[in-house]
């Protein structure tokens, strides 16, 4: 039996679209927001399981990147962001209406490659550094060899960077500023930065997809994207010396002391930290809500997802290679859920 695949297709989208139409009906309450690819895995799965516990609000979430989430919630045409990086100071004054931070869960930003069939290389702080700013250019570099016994290739390295305005750089570029003094002076940390060398992809997927098609090459990802991708990832030497692979149990041992001094506006980097088993690229995440929302029901809805993610979805984030807030974080948090006003 012969079948009309465009059809089928054409037939596929327009199911799709109704089930979709049909969701928003039912929802009461809708709520948008934008931001982070880092934390994209995650939040679609809350979503989803958030709406079938409370149908009648609807959550509809854009993955484009930290930068245009913060740029979104800052001038209010979303109800609230998502960021991998806190906001600056100097991006949080001015606001008509101030921004909260959220914390929702915990991450690891991991060094992926595809070189010579490897799955497995070691990288301390000056070779990082080295390589991205583009003094460290072939895989048979003495700087990479003295940490591996793999047998690399003598070819040139292909760097791949984030292209649009990012909170995963922020993390990278926040670690490489705290590790190496020569980033902090030329090129330092933020969403956006002015990269020496590399290709440059779109979100976590598009980074992940050039490093995957690209022979001899790395680049920096959210752990879960280098996972999907079958890409390996190398262990990175950390304050104590210790070369550490990321997983949920060293991400929170980067988080133990800050969770332990934690700020009252969850604004903290846990980059580069203490610890013998900390994984040194390690980072919170946020959701950034307006303090004040003249919409009432939208409020409730912000404030009833806020409690829900402190609650059961934190149980999800394991599973897909997110650890979970540190208990004192989650009680700071609700405690915090007080600032957040809604008009009568």
């Amino acid at each position: 039996m012969a079948y009309d695949r465009p059809a089928l297709r054409r037939l596929f989208f327009a199911v799709s679209a109704l089930l979709m139409l049909g969701s928003a009906a039912r929802a009461e309450v809708l709520l948008n927001g934008s931001g982070s690819t880092f934390a994209f895995p995650l939040y679609s799965k809350w979503i989803d399981a958030f709406h079938h516990q409370e149908p009648s609000i609807q959550v509809n979430y854009s993955s484009i990147g930290s930068g245009a989430g913060i740029a979104n919630v800052s001038a209010g045409t979303t109800d609230f962001g998502a960021s991998d990086g806190p906001m600056s100071d100097r991006e949080l004054e001015g606001l008509t209406v101030p921004i909260l931070h959220f914390p929702t869960a915990l991450g690891a930003v991991v060094l992926s490659f595809n070189v010579n069939h490897i799955d497995r290389l070691r990288f301390d702080p000056d070779t990082i550094a080295g390589i991205f700013l583009g003094k460290i250019t072939n895989w048979k570099d003495p700087a990479i060899r003295r940490t591996t016994s793999m047998p690399l290739p003598d070819a040139p390295i292909t760097v791949v960077h984030r292209a649009d305005g990012s909170g995963t750089s922020y993390i990278f570029s926040d670690y490489l500023s705290k590790v190496s003094p020569e980033w902090q002076a030329t090129v330092g940390r933020g969403t956006n930065v002015k990269w020496p060398v590399g290709l440059g992809g779109t979100g976590n997927e598009g980074v992940a997809q050039l490093v995957q098609q690209t022979e001899n090459s790395i680049g920096y990802v959210e752990l879960i994207y280098s996972v999907q991708h079958n890409l390996p990832y190398g262990g990175v030497r950390n304050r104590a010396g210790n070369y550490v692979l990321p997983s949920l149990e060293s991400v929170n041992a980067a988080a133990a002391a800050a969770a332990a001094s934690m700020p009252r506006d969850f604004r903290v980097s846990i980059t580069d930290a203490d610890g013998p088993d900390a994984y040194p690229i390690s980072s919170f995440t946020w959701l950034l809500v307006p303090a004040h929302f003249a919409d009432r029901e939208k409020g409730a809805a912000m404030k009833k997802f806020l409690v829900w993610m402190l609650g059961d979805g934190q149980a999800l984030a394991p599973s897909l290679l997110y650890a979970p807030l540190p208990p004192n974080v989650i009680a700071l948090e609700r405690d915090a859920l007080a600032g957040l006003h809604i008009d009568n």
